[in-house]
């Protein structure tokens, strides 16, 4: 058995786990970083980048498939025609370039990557099983970064037809019908963007409203956009499982079965920590749930076992996975750090985009904080106006007594670039006065967000 030591152990190569590895590699931190699959986890591999290609293309698509139609711009087309199967290898090459840039961007910063399958010998131990043999590592601090999985429904198993979004992404053809379960921000996504290349798509989904970790006036606009597209919503409604002959999706719509044809069935509805399977078990961490229980520091309750990313819950985002990995990469080196965000910023992809950044009116209200807000709409904006995609509106939420802006919330076409704004707003601990004094570009839809904070203070201008 190969032997090595190391001060820090890092075991999963996801955002948390590679961006954690990187900045310890560059503070002088002697890392091993221990990854089964390709470096970049489910989010570049499965997840946030392949989705979002698939997405891209289905929208330049919708867009050709437009032009074919009377339109106001008066541009003509033939129909546009799809080879699906060299759309999934642009988007895999996307990937490639991806996961070997994390593995230049690791041996760069001094990093040792072993490909291999870790288990828990100790706190401070790993196995790792490589193709070469087993590597025993001894750590004096260890990472845990392994991500989630896909929450799999015991009377829809994947196989066959039914699949989570990891398979979706990997079709080489578009599905005539396609049957989602789960109208969360995944099975919308995925869901509008087979829509958009040519499915028939019906959703099912238990809430009484789709994306139910949304505000209802921010999925309002996303469901009308449903209507347009021509997908099929039922709420309040429950899959079954498949019917005897395999060709439809059972489900529960108001105290009826209902038989939905379906050539695949997409199942989206959640993901699941993935803390078994490695010997973690054995260690006797605390819990928060399903969650490994973590401090301010990503400290779990054993000494210098650390913990990022979506195994220590929500918000599931690779992007808190990255700035927690970041964090216990600098207390390693010997830094005092502690997690004190403000805000994290969450994107739904749909059609149109969704960002909600801090507190939303329902927290406040919770809290027993009071508020003012403000709301600009982009029917009032001329940037929107001219680029066909009026829906949508920004919301800006401050503090009553002092204005300090608690939460700042949008849905409207590609706002998800005003995601960096919305933070650094609340992040810098703005005013309504500082972000209605900021002078934004005109025309753009960022001048949304002075206006709205303009409209809390009670003089909006274009509206």
């Amino acid at each position: 058995m190969a032997k090595k030591n190391c001060k820090l152990l890092v075991i999963g190569a996801g955002p948390g786990g590679y961006v954690c590895a990187i900045r310890a590699g560059q503070l002088g931190v002697d890392t091993i970083i221990v990854e089964e699959k390709a470096p970049g986890g489910t989010c570049l591999n499965v997840g946030c980048i392949p989705s979002k290609a698939i997405i891209h293309a289905a929208n330049e698509f919708e867009k050709a498939t437009h032009f074919t139609r009377e339109n106001v711009l008066g541009i003509s087309v033939s129909e546009p025609s799809l080879d699906f199967s060299k759309t999934i290898d642009w988007k895999d090459g996307i990937v490639s370039r991806l996961t070997g840039g994390v593995a230049g961007l690791l041996k760069k910063a001094g990093v040792q990557h072993i490909q291999g399958r870790a288990n828990f010998v100790d706190g401070k131990t790993v196995d790792v099983t490589t193709p070469d043999g087993v590597v025993r590592i001894y750590a004096e601090n260890v990472v845990v970064a392994t991500g989630s999985s896909a929450v799999e429904l015991p009377f829809l198993p994947f196989g066959g037809k039914v699949c989570g979004s990891t398979e979706a992404l990997e079709l080489r053809k578009v599905p005539k019908r396609l049957a989602v379960v789960g109208g969360g921000y995944i099975g919308l996504e995925l869901g509008m963007a087979f829509a958009k290349l040519g499915s028939k798509v019906t959703i099912v989904e238990a809430a009484d409203h789709i994306l139910p970790q949304y505000d209802r006036d921010l999925s309002k606009p996303v469901e009308k956009r449903l209507n347009e597209l021509r997908m099929t919503l039922h709420v309040g409604a429950k899959a079954l499982g498949m019917s005897k002959d395999g060709k439809s999706l059972l489900a529960d719509v108001n105290g009826e079965e209902l038989k939905i044809p379906a050539d695949k069935v997409l199942v989206t509805v959640g993901r699941k920590a993935s803390v078994s399977g490695f010997g973690l078990e054995s260690l006797s961490l605390d819990m928060a749930g399903p969650f490994l229980k973590i401090d301010k520091r990503c400290q779990t309750s054993m000494r210098d076992l650390y913990a990022i990313g979506d195994v220590t819950g929500e918000p599931m985002l690779a992007h808190r996975a990255m700035a927690q990995g970041e964090m216990v990469a600098e207390i390693v080196a010997g830094h005092k750090r502690i997690w004190d965000k403000k805000s994290i910023p969450a994107v739904c992809f749909t059609d149109p985009e969704i960002v909600s950044v801090g507190m939303s009116l329902s927290e406040a209200k919770n809290a027993g904080i009071e508020v003012v807000k403000g709301k600009f709409p982009f029917a009032a904006s001329g940037r929107a106006m001219s680029t066909e995609r009026e829906d949508g509106f920004v919301l800006v939420i401050a503090r009553k007594d002092n204005h300090e802006v608690l939460g700042i919330h949008g849905v409207g076409a590609e706002i998800s670039e005003m995601a960096a704004s919305f933070s650094i707003a609340i992040e810098m601990a703005s005013t309504l006065e500082d972000l209605a004094m900021i002078i934004q570009a005109h025309p753009t839809r960022g001048e949304a967000l002075q206006e709205a904070a303009l409209g809390a203070l009670g003089h909006a201008l274009h509206i």
